[in-house]
């Protein structure tokens, strides 16, 4: 019911004003009334009215003063002034305040009702404007989880300025204005995460305690602690437990996660995260089910000299590998070459016939993996990687450091992820027509959502939004929004049917939520759309 509190010096009006009107009768509520300004104003910011009337001549605070305070403390209050001067000034000053009407008194009831109820519908569809904004807000919340994570790789690129990332912030609730800063990285190393699973770990978020979790698709979930005093590492510890605690209760699934070093500065968060990022990509070289630190991927028997029994080392090498071209990404390549390399003693590197042996040794894995797609229609990038004895030539008589074998290592791995990626995105590719029917078959359906697709095709909410937006380059409910509109605007032009009936059809329960919709992604009314259409 709108809220209506009356402002008015002269007694007689006011009450006039006041019992002319049968108010609840009309739809309104009488919410209070006052003689001047001064005495109203604290009266109103408490009841909080739709509409204020008020005269603007009074004692103590006029109506323009009281108005201009009212637009500043509540700007969504509508005010109606009736004036006994028909003055331009006051209008204009009126006007410039932002007043809804200006009445001359005298004013009798059926006009200000004619009057009250035009402000009254500017008012209702200005709420239903802002329910409909929250629904599509919240149906746009993929979209604002894709734009949190991108915030959060501005953050790691160390090119925004403290300023930005402040404000930038706020859009999601974080505040950056902290001393101190860490990164903890966490996955599931299954891609079958359950719906409840997931919602468990995101509500791990503490945005009082100043811990924001942000989606990373297919890498999990990657959590910024911050904290404006020294006990950062106990909250990160606490964290870490939570976590640990919650992936107990799902025995058939196994979890890895690195912490990175606690940084003082935003500009510094890249480090913290290249140490998170370097002890997560040992999930492929640990034993899962922990969440480590970059201290521990310190070899062990660091001093020990090279004998024959190192070649052990580059066996355990050759599994780590073909594991991690089962399940790795490319983007986890240098990452993991590294943690690889961790494992193995820097003494055994010195034996050119230990460099020569880990180069064959690992070139023979790669390409043995490679040729399991020889089958799949990859003829020519297949032959691309195994006719490159140059490169295997080159290795074998030139590195002699680390850092060339990592590179070395690097280069074929890139070449074998390529490959596999290619084949793997022909199988994200089927998925992704799966959903897309299942879409276009149900679309009319209120129950269809990211989590109810992401089930049926067996992925994790996370992992499906992010292959299937790579796949389509629109996000699920952008594909679902074209498709409910795609069918609306055929509704329209090949039916009499109306607006209300074809939102129901379509999926929409809530008709005016559709035509806001509607003009929102196709740029008119879905009336305005049917006419044209029919002029053609």
């Amino acid at each position: 019911m709108i809220k209506v509190f009356l402002v008015e010096d002269e007694v007689i009006i006011r009450e006039s004003v006041k019992n002319s009107i049968d108010w609840e009768k009309e739809g309104y509520e009488f919410a209070g009334e006052a003689s001047d300004g001064e005495l109203a104003l604290p009266l109103i910011l408490e009841e909080k009215p739709d509409i204020v009337i008020t005269d603007i001549r009074m004692p103590f605070m006029d109506g323009l003063e009281l108005s201009r305070i009212v637009k500043e403390k509540l700007p969504d209050t509508k005010i109606i002034i009736l004036s006994g001067y028909d003055d331009f000034g006051y209008a204009k000053e009126a006007i410039k305040i932002g007043v809804t009407e200006y009445l001359l008194k005298p004013v009798s009831a059926a006009v200000l009702l004619e009057h009250l109820q035009e402000v009254a519908d500017k008012i209702q569809k200005q709420q239903d404007e802002k329910e409909m904004l929250l629904v599509y807000q919240q149906e746009m919340q993929e979209n604002e989880k894709l734009i949190k994570t991108k915030f959060l790789r501005e953050l790691f690129s160390e090119e925004i300025s403290l300023a930005d990332a402040l404000e930038k912030g706020k859009r999601f609730d974080i505040d950056l204005s902290a001393r101190f800063f860490q990164i903890l990285l966490f996955k599931y190393l299954q891609d079958d995460v359950s719906l409840q699973l997931f919602e468990e770990v995101e509500e791990c978020e503490d945005k009082k305690d100043g811990i924001y979790v942000f989606e990373r698709g297919i890498e999990g979930w990657a959590f910024l602690i911050t904290s404006s005093n020294d006990f950062i590492e106990e909250k990160t510890a606490k964290l870490k437990n939570k976590l640990e605690n919650i992936s107990q209760k799902y025995n058939e699934l196994d979890f890895f996660g690195g912490i990175g070093g606690v940084v003082p500065r935003i500009r510094e968060l890249k480090k913290s995260f290249q140490d998170a990022d370097l002890a997560f990509a040992a999930r492929f070289v640990k034993n899962p089910n922990q969440i480590i630190c970059k201290k521990d991927l310190h070899p062990v028997n660091q001093d020990d000299e090279f004998d024959v029994s190192s070649f052990d080392a580059v066996n355990e090498m050759q599994k780590i590998i073909e594991k991690f071209l089962e399940n790795g990404a490319r983007e986890e390549i240098v990452s993991f070459v590294q943690a690889l390399f961790a494992e193995v003693s820097e003494e055994h590197f010195r034996s050119l016939m230990f460099r020569q042996y880990i180069i064959m040794n690992l070139y023979a894995t790669v390409m043995e993996f490679c040729k399991r797609f020889k089958k799949e229609g990859t003829e020519k990038q297949l032959e691309d990687i195994l006719q490159n004895e140059d490169l295997l030539k080159n290795a074998v008589m030139t590195v002699e450091t680390i850092p060339d074998i990592k590179d070395y290592v690097v280069t074929l791995l890139q070449k074998a992820i390529d490959l596999r990626n290619t084949i793997s995105g022909r199988r994200y590719s089927d998925i992704i027509l799966t959903a897309q029917k299942l879409i276009r078959e149900e679309y009319m359906s209120e129950e269809i959502s990211l989590n109810v697709v992401a089930a049926r095709v067996c992925m994790s909410p996370s992992y499906f939004s992010t292959i299937f937006s790579k796949e389509t380059g629109k996000t699920f409910i952008e594909y679902l929004t074209e498709v409910r509109m795609e069918k609306a605007k055929e509704y329209l032009v090949c039916t009499n049917r109306k607006t209300s009936d074809i939102a129901f059809e379509i999926g929409y329960k809530d008709p005016h939520y559709f035509s806001f919709l509607f003009k929102k992604t196709q740029g008119c009314t879905p009336k305005e759309y049917r006419t044209s259409r029919k002029e053609w």
